[in-house]
């Protein structure tokens, strides 16, 4: 693959591949690691102009940069308008074959949801609790409690572990807890962001904190205005808009 615009076709967990001529579907093996005939890769996403002389019709959903040592390629996330494609790839096996194409794997490796829980502390008084971190997509700014999700935790576990990892402190969530889920895109890599966010209410007395200070620099109590206006994450700015009483 040279730079330029290739198109990620993707209907119920199975996507487009063609070889290096443009034909296809194409079907990788899953576990194959060999090179053949001293080709690093034999599948790739098609062109748009081969989509089209599919016969396949298609919407655009998004758009994302991807750089690979010196190439910087567009990937256009597309899907199409046609029944379940049974003769395509499972995206599965798409990442587990070498013979695909590096931006092909890469891809579909963007196109997993990645997963963040966070919890919005709130006092007697309706402040806000908030950290300021030391590392990660937001360092030096204030964001609510919160973190990636472990494989198999469910949304309100991790919001308390995270917390208790962070701030030091226990608190109680469970599934009656009020919670926002949002979504989000907000790099020109394309990858998107499910964030699960719980209002925890509690007494501020009764708080006593244990910070991870490799991560968490400082904590503070906001008013909600000013818990607004100091909130860099867009995950956030909903989360205090929808839950703060």
């Amino acid at each position: 693959m040279t730079e330029g615009v290739y198109l990620y076709l993707e209907h119920d967990g199975k996507l487009l591949l063609v070889d290096s001529k443009g034909k296809g579907p194409q079907i990788p093996t899953k576990g194959r690691t060999y090179s053949k005939n001293g080709v690093n890769w034999i599948f790739r996403l098609p062109k748009i102009s081969e989509v089209e002389a599919m016969g396949i019709q298609w919407t655009e959903k998004g758009k994302a940069v991807l750089k690979m040592e010196k190439s910087s390629i567009t990937v256009i996330k597309g899907h199409p308008e046609i029944s379940w494609p049974e003769d395509w790839a499972w995206k599965d096996d798409v990442i587990s074959d070498s013979m695909v194409h590096p931006i092909a794997r890469e891809s579909v490796y963007r196109s997993l949801h990645r997963l963040v829980s966070k919890v919005l502390i709130q006092d007697e008084n309706k402040r806000i609790l908030m950290a300021k971190v030391k590392r990660g997509h937001f360092t030096g700014c204030w964001t609510l409690p919160g973190g990636y999700l472990d494989h198999d935790e469910h949304p309100y576990l991790g919001a308390a572990r995270e917390t208790l990892e962070e701030l030091g402190i226990k608190i109680s969530i469970d599934e009656t807890n009020s919670t926002i889920i949002s979504q989000n895109i907000y790099t020109d890599e394309g990858i998107s962001f499910v964030s699960f966010t719980y209002l925890v209410k509690t007494n501020a007395k009764d708080l006593e904190f244990d910070l991870k200070t490799d991560e968490i620099e400082e904590i503070c109590w906001f008013d909600i205005d000013n818990a607004i206006k100091s909130a860099m994450s867009w995950f956030d700015l909903q989360a205090i808009q929808t839950l703060a009483e």
